[in-house]
């Protein structure tokens, strides 16, 4: 199971069995290394593959990503379904049993809370509805073709055959893989839009924060767009002249972007309800990556008028949680002869366990994609009873389901799901959350209703939507129109759709099912779920979100940031985008190299995605230097300020400067902010002495000091706050030019405001001095006393985990299953985002999960890059044989035409009828 939580234990048996297995006892060394080369997969020859009408040729080059050639849709995705099961098949196990709650009958009792969340949110169910409902006919045959192919796999391949882990899982647990369906495929999609549903976290953290901070303390924390710094995607603000332009107040299905939504009749005690929810949704099994502010992706399109080609050139790196095998597979679908009947031909990287390609081109267009981060979620609070929940006045009965949870090794465990008019009921899962919503006092409570607060979760992905069907419109795709009515297709996860095509033109489309909320909610805070008001309105007009076209500027660059300004837009995406920190330097640097005529190459192309410029760094340096370090222990925190001289805000693994430079970015987050968090946003283990919730004046122990009670974090660390993302850039830009701000106090007792000496606060410069003082010790403990041995690299490291059995125990097995560590560059809202949360560590948690640059004037000269390889076999040549390439910045070549193909292909195999 794909899980971040390194607490999780799996079963003893299984490791066990594993570590028996490796140690080959009973059997001898040769059945270990012989059961660890089973599941490698047929890649020349030929194969009989049931159901096929005619031959498919699988072309494999020298890092084994295979190009299929078929003469039929149906051959091609059922071809699909076989290579993808050869290479990835327990990767895909796991995630269709993560998709429908069933991740405890691999694994056993530890994650039956995971399951029974998920089991909530009914993923499974509502993929079989899209099925049954919304898909057409052709992409029903597709999966089902592919279906077919995964199961042919299946039928001739079990236990060790498979993969390595089912040698240990069919040993423990007599575990055996159920056949493929294609709402195992369709469900994949909830998963992808969970992990990219916008801004669920910062609502709840928002109203978390309101235990310790004042709501003007809190928009400090959550600045506005600086729209007039980091230009948003779409300039002119566009929709479709066919829609009628709204405004703000025209109609019931506008909003007012300007309003503020508040908790309104909440009492302030549900923030710990909220804090149980918080934990529940950091215990989910992460998909995609973390949710902290600053991850996204990059994406940008130049103009043949600016480029070497004089055709478009178009790059994109999608920023997602590292994972082992790469959540992305790399992959060709040709049929051998274009025509209506057989329309695809088209490479690039999908997802295993969907047919199609996601992200990649055919033969006339090319498309990238990354998290427009609409606003899709709400959270709502409701005044519930055992059996009803209020709504207008009137007790309303729940809508229920029983769910049971079948466990390996154990007893199963049946939850019953309850479901208001704004979703299910997500706080039931928790016994600590359901005390809570008994006990938490409502404000006025109406008759009858006694049982406190539940939380219900309203989001655009648990409605079923025809998403698996624009992915194979976007496939057979030829021109801007018909790309744009596959993006009017793809309902969830809402992304930003970049393209270009071969005749030259570039353009842009916000796709996205994005809710209409009433008037005076923003979406920022949790509402009341017993008032009408706040129901969603309905959703965006699809010819109403905004696009571009041929822009006049010559190219266009998504990286997470404002789609549009929202005061030249009608409807609200959302308030909490990117603070567009990436995009900007990517949007300078195109332009720098434009000024005057130049012109753009592949190779420049390629630098952009590598740059590691530090933007906070650009800022905040000027200041630091200035600091006057005085010299107590001799020059020891003077000489690591030296670094800083001179340096050019890159983040090299090899620079020393990076590394102290974010040491001291980390540690005055750390004293400006985090000190003063309330205990369910700080990291685990941080423990301080703060003064009591609630305290507003000078509050004396008997000693005469300020009354102080202990509080420790609560969040894992690659969850808490402040994350150091480019949110923070901007508050701390916000107070540069206010050396007396109260954020500049180190002191949490006079920041409250019970701190009768007003000595103990201290001013910008002192807090700087401070976070440079401590940012040397730390170091110093890391990295040794040395400078000159410091390094980015050595602070900043990836490791690759096996997302199951390689996430915990034995060193033996990590060894196994993990590889690395990579010491890397890049940083945290760099365009080179390996992204590291300054609550927790420096440690990688977010990368450019792969990087791509098509060349519209010949396919053939295009590049990309995986960040592990196309196997999921461990010890297999492509397991991990990208990873040092993608580590250092480099592509591979990403031949397209047959002929390019067929001179790379290092393995050649015909599945036959």
């Amino acid at each position: 199971m794909p899980a971040r939580k390194k607490s999780r234990r799996l079963r003893i048996i299984v490791i066990a069995v594993v570590l028996l297995l490796v140690a080959g006892l009973g059997y001898g060394s040769y059945w270990s290394v012989s059961t660890v080369r089973a599941s490698f997969p047929q890649t020349s020859g030929s194969l009989k593959l049931k159901g096929l009408s005619a031959p498919v040729d699988v072309d494999r080059d020298a890092n084994g990503i295979p190009q299929l050639y078929a003469d039929t849709p149906d051959d091609l995705f059922r071809a699909q379904g076989y290579v993808q099961a050869q290479d990835r098949f327990y990767e895909m196990d796991v995630r269709r049993h993560l998709t429908s709650g069933r991740l405890s009958e691999m694994f056993g009792k530890s994650e039956v809370e995971t399951d029974a969340f998920l089991r909530t949110l009914d993923w499974r169910g509502v993929a079989q509805k899209e099925y049954d409902t919304e898909l057409d006919a052709t992409t029903k045959e597709y999966l089902q073709a592919y279906t077919d192919g995964v199961n042919a796999y299946l039928a001739d391949h079990s236990g060790a055959s498979l993969s390595l882990e089912y040698a240990a899982l069919s040993l423990s647990n007599n575990y055996k893989p159920e056949p493929w369906t294609p709402i195992d495929s369709v469900a994949w999609l909830k998963a992808m839009a969970w992990d990219l549903r916008g801004n669920m976290q910062d609502e709840i953290d928002r109203t978390l924060m309101t235990s310790r901070l004042s709501q003007a303390q809190i928009k400090q924390l959550y600045p506005d767009y600086p729209y007039s710094r980091n230009q948003p995607i779409v300039e002119a603000g566009t929709v479709d002249p066919t829609t009628k332009t709204y405004t703000p107040a025209d109609s019931a299905g506008s909003q007012d972007s300007t309003s503020s939504s508040s908790p309104q009749n909440i009492s302030s005690s549900v923030d710990t309800q909220l804090a149980g929810i918080s934990q529940i949704i950091d215990q989910m099994p992460t998909l995609l990556g973390p949710t902290g502010s600053g991850i996204g992706s990059n994406s940008w399109v130049v103009s043949g008028k600016y480029t070497t080609t004089g055709k478009p050139l178009l790059a994109n790196d999608p920023h997602l949680a590292p994972q082992l095998p790469s959540v992305w597979y790399q992959m060709g679908l040709h049929c051998r002869t274009l025509s209506k009947s057989c329309p695809y031909d088209v490479t690039g990287f999908t997802f295993s366990g969907m047919p199609g390609v996601i992200i990649g081109h055919n033969q006339d267009i090319a498309w990238g994609m990354t998290n427009l981060g609409a606003d899709v979620t709400d959270l709502y609070l409701e005044k519930v009873t055992a059996k009803t929940y209020l709504f207008d006045g009137k007790q309303v009965p729940f809508t229920t389901r029983r769910e049971t949870i079948k466990v390996a090794g154990g007893k199963s465990r049946t939850i019953t799901v309850r479901e208001t008019n704004n979703g299910p009921v997500i706080s039931d899962r928790s016994d600590e959350l359901r005390t809570v919503g008994e006990t938490a006092p409502v404000t006025d409570p109406p008759g009858g209703v006694n049982s406190g607060y539940a939380v219900a979760l309203n989001w655009t992905a648990l409605q079923p939507s025809k998403t698996m069907d624009a992915v194979f419109e976007l496939d057979r795709a030829t021109n801007f129109t018909q790309f744009r009515a596959a993006a009017a297709d793809f309902a969830v996860p809402s992304q930003n759709l970049i393209y270009a095509d071969t005749k030259g033109n570039i353009g842009y489309q916000a796709p996205g099912k994005v809710p209409v909320r009433a008037s005076g909610d923003d979406g920022t805070y949790p509402v009341p779920g017993w008032d009408s008001h706040y129901d969603w309105k309905g959703y965006i007009p699809t010819k109403a979100m905004p696009y571009e076209y041929n822009p006049p500027s010559g190219y266009i660059v998504t990286a997470n940031q404002a789609v549009i300004d929202q005061s030249k837009y009608p409807y609200l995406l959302t308030d909490d985008w990117d603070y567009g920190t990436r995009s900007q330097r990517i949007n300078d640097l195109i332009a720098s190299k434009i000024k005057d005529g130049g012109k753009i190459s592949m190779d420049d192309m390629q630098s952009m995605q590598n740059d590691d410029s530090s933007e906070i760094a650009k800022l905040l340096v000027p200041y630091l230097l200035k600091i006057n370090i005085k010299n107590d222990k001799g020059s020891y925190v003077r000489d690591a300020q030296k670094l800083l001289e001179g340096w050019d805000y890159n983040q090299d693994s090899d620079s020393a400067a990076a590394a102290y430079f974010n040491a001291v970015w980390r540690n005055v987050l750390k004293l400006a902010f985090g000190n003063k968090l309330p205990k369910e946003l700080r990291p685990k283990g941080q423990c301080l002495r703060v003064p009591p919730v609630g305290a507003t004046g000078p509050v004396d122990d008997l000693d005469g000091k300020p009354k102080t009670v202990e509080e420790c974090g609560e969040r894992d660390a690659d969850e808490a706050q402040p994350d150091g993302g480019d949110r923070w850039f901007e508050v701390v830009r916000n107070i540069l030019q206010e050396p007396n701000s109260q954020w500049w106090t180190m002191s949490t007792t006079a920041f409250y405001g019970v701190d009768q000496d007003a000595s103990h606060r201290s001013d910008r410069d002192q807090l700087l001095q401070q976070a440079m003082k401590d940012a040397r010790y730390e170091l110093t403990a890391k990295l040794g006393k040395d400078i000159d041995t410091w390094s980015w690299g050595r602070l900043h490291k990836l490791e690759l985990k096996n997302q199951t059995l390689g996430t915990d125990g034995p060193g033996i097995l990590k060894t196994i299953l993990n590889r690395g560590p990579w010491q890397l560059s890049g940083g945290e809202a760099a365009v080179d985002a390996t992204g590291w949360n300054a609550a927790g560590g420096y440690d990688v948690e977010w990368v450019p999960s792969m990087r791509m640059i098509v060349n519209l004037q010949d396919f053939d000269k295009s590049r990309w890059i995986n960040l592990t390889g196309a196997s999921g076999h461990a010890f297999n040549a492509h397991y991990t044989d990208q990873t040092s390439l993608w580590a250092a910045g480099k592509l591979l070549p990403w031949y397209y035409s047959d002929k390019r193909v067929d001179k790379a292909a290092k393995a050649k195999m015909a599945l036959t009828p």
